[in-house]
């Protein structure tokens, strides 16, 4: 039988792997966006904040006395190595990466949300802090991608009509 503070720390570790795999997307698509700098800077901005999630998430971990999911962490780069291969290929890859990052990011939503609650329920005020503080950065990430993918995707029909332009990053 788990205790609310195992749970807490395992779930703790699940973030800390999506975290991971979150950097990985967002650097890869980064790295290939070329001709949508509005959507590249704000990816950019997300990785430095990404990256500080993770120190935080350690934090917390490490103050509960565990330590972060080598295979965990492993999964969570390997998918995201899947995706960025799979977003290579595709035509559209600008408009699939943006979409799929505002699903991700409901996704982290839907896991801090959790994770205060349990934060609280084992008495964590510190770690229930810390996922708030992380909350509202993946609040904003989505929100900024829910705003600008009408935007997005104009940019890139309009690139996709014009024989001389690069439509796809």
């Amino acid at each position: 039988m788990a205790t609310v503070q195992d749970n807490l720390l395992d779930w703790l570790r699940d973030a800390h792997a999506m975290e991971q795999q979150a950097e990985s997307m967002l650097k890869g698509q980064a790295e290939r966006l070329e001709h949508y700098p509005q959507l590249k800077a704000r990816i950019v901005q997300h990785i430095e904040e990404t990256q500080g999630q993770q120190r935080l998430l350690l934090e917390c971990i490490e103050r509960l006395g565990g330590s972060t999911s080598t295979l965990k962490d492993l999964a969570g780069k390997l998918m995201a190595f899947g995706q960025a291969v799979g977003g290579m290929v595709m035509s559209d890859e600008v408009v699939k990466g943006a979409m799929s990052g505002y699903v991700f990011e409901n996704m982290e939503i839907a896991s801090y949300t959790v994770l205060i609650e349990a934060a609280e329920a084992a008495g964590d005020n510190a770690t229930a802090e810390a996922c708030r503080s992380i909350l509202k950065e993946e609040e904003a990430m989505a929100q900024w991608l829910k705003e600008h993918l009408p935007e997005i995707t104009r940019a890139f029909l309009a690139r996709s009509a014009d024989p001389d332009a690069e439509a796809k990053r």
